[in-house]
């Protein structure tokens, strides 16, 4: 008797939680947002769990897999967290070859580079150009130097001459947010370009400025003056390496911006450029033009073995880089820690390799690795595809971890939840965590794909609020 009323207890108990889950209006939120004619041709997923169990609470076409954007940033950075550690920081180093004579180097400045996406980042106070630059030039002057008989150098040989993952689209490489990744990174690998409509729609819009100046690098404007209220449409067709740029599109009579962001097609060769620069501007020159080793090599030279360091540079600790990351949803970072987690479990720094560690780290925690088609670290790939139930069991697992508060911290707020969100061409999604008004916790991914029209955001945060 005793046996059946502890069993009775427990069943209502259960059955008293189970009641406090929200399903029915997630149910029928979700249904609404299927029914949308703005969802009529598109694949809708939405996995919902309990933060504290990992129970499914609701969930329709979990195990589909969609198109992720940036919401893959979450995986991204949980298995950056895991392999290399929340204190891990890069290293960039600045050396010299050959040797200094009355104040002459007989030989070269070089900057090797380790992957650092964060090299003269102004986001952090000691990652800034600014900073970066006069901790070299110090170093540079107390080891004696005055003059150059060779050059500045890029070293980026680490990861090879591949900057761009597979499956990247031609519209989106040349903008700042796809930007190529490279083992020496400048700037996060930006620079600016200002822009002025013309007097008429239809007129030629101009390029009044480059920021900073880029001397090696030739744009050919070809923009459009866009009618009143059209805003910006201007994108940058600029490859990997390319000394010639275009600039199309339209750009908007009355926009309120001062122009538009494009990604540096040489990271490597720009951060040689600017050393050298600063050098020549107080009186320390160079008898050879800045190069890479990707430059080199391609003149069958290879870089000089360095003898000596000058400088190291740190970079913030990984908890530093992902709440930058996930934040503001910086694409470059994803790619850098990609590659950064293939060299550190096998190696061979590449994005696949990167992508085949990722899954391979969460198959050997449980997860399907069927469920995780991934060809990038960022999500901007078209052709990554991954499930919102796969992508919630990483959210889930990622509470146990020591890492877990600093995780956390770097989710944005959207929708008064912790949502990382998502968007590429006609993909819209969210993942992350919300503790409701009475208590409970829950770990929510929720994907669209192939929708049509615009506003699609607020449809897909209805579904959501009926955890609230």
């Amino acid at each position: 008797m005793k046996i059946f009323k502890l069993t009775l207890s427990i069943l209502l108990i259960s059955a008293s939680a189970f009641a406090q889950y929200p399903i029915a209006k997630l149910e029928q939120a979700y249904q609404n947002l299927v029914n949308d004619d703005q969802a009529k041709y598109a694949m809708t997923s939405l996995c919902v769990m309990d933060a504290q169990t990992g129970k499914i609470i609701f969930a329709k076409n979990e195990n589909i897999g969609l198109a992720t954007a940036s919401t893959l940033k979450t995986i991204t950075s949980a298995t950056a967290f895991s392999v290399l550690g929340k204190d891990f920081r890069y290293q960039t180093i600045l050396a010299y070859s050959g040797k200094i004579v009355n104040g002459t180097l007989q030989g070269d400045l070089i900057i090797v580079g380790n992957g650092d996406p964060t090299l003269a980042s102004w986001r952090y106070e000691q990652t800034k150009e600014k900073v970066v630059l006069n901790q070299w030039v110090t170093a540079i002057k107390a080891a004696g130097i005055k003059k150059i008989d060779g050059a500045v150098i890029g070293d980026d040989s680490l990861w090879g001459t591949q900057t761009m993952p597979e499956g990247w689209i031609w519209q989106d490489m040349g903008n700042y947010y796809g930007a190529g990744n490279s083992a020496l990174s400048w700037r996060e690998n930006q620079f600016d370009v200002h822009l002025k409509p013309g007097a008429s729609v239809g007129s030629a819009a101009s390029a009044v400025a480059v920021v900073p100046e880029m001397p090696y690098l030739q744009l050919v404007n070809d923009l459009k003056t866009g009618a009143s209220g059209t805003g910006d449409n201007a994108y940058g067709y600029l490859p990997p390496f390319a000394t010639v740029g275009y600039l199309r599109g339209t750009w908007g009579m009355g926009i309120n911006k001062a122009g538009i962001s494009l990604a540096v097609p040489d990271p490597a060769y720009d951060a040689a450029f600017r050393l050298q620069d600063t050098l020549r501007r107080i009186n320390i020159t160079a008898a050879k033009e800045a190069t890479t080793a990707r430059r080199l090599g391609l003149a069958g030279k290879n870089v000089p073995s360095p003898v000596q360091t000058l400088a190291t540079t740190s970079s913030p600790t990984l908890s530093e880089i992902v709440y930058w990351f996930n934040k503001k949803s910086i694409n470059l970072y994803g790619e850098q820690l990609l590659r950064t987690i293939a060299w550190k479990l096998n190696k061979t720094p590449t994005t696949r390799n990167g992508a085949a560690s990722v899954i391979n780290f969460w198959g050997a925690k449980g997860i399907d690795k069927n469920a995780l088609n991934i060809l990038d670290g960022s999500g901007l790939s078209p052709g990554t595809r991954v499930t919102t139930w796969a992508m919630a069991n990483i959210l889930f697992q990622a509470q146990k971890e020591d890492w877990f508060a600093d995780y956390y911290n770097s989710f944005p707020e959207n929708n008064g939840m912790k949502l990382k969100s998502g968007s590429i061409n006609d993909v819209s999604a969210y993942a992350g965590y919300y503790t409701a008004a009475n208590g409970n916790k829950y770990i929510a991914v929720i994907n669209i794909n192939n929708y049509n029209g615009g506003g699609i955001s607020k449809k897909l945060f209805r579904v959501l609020d009926a955890l609230k």
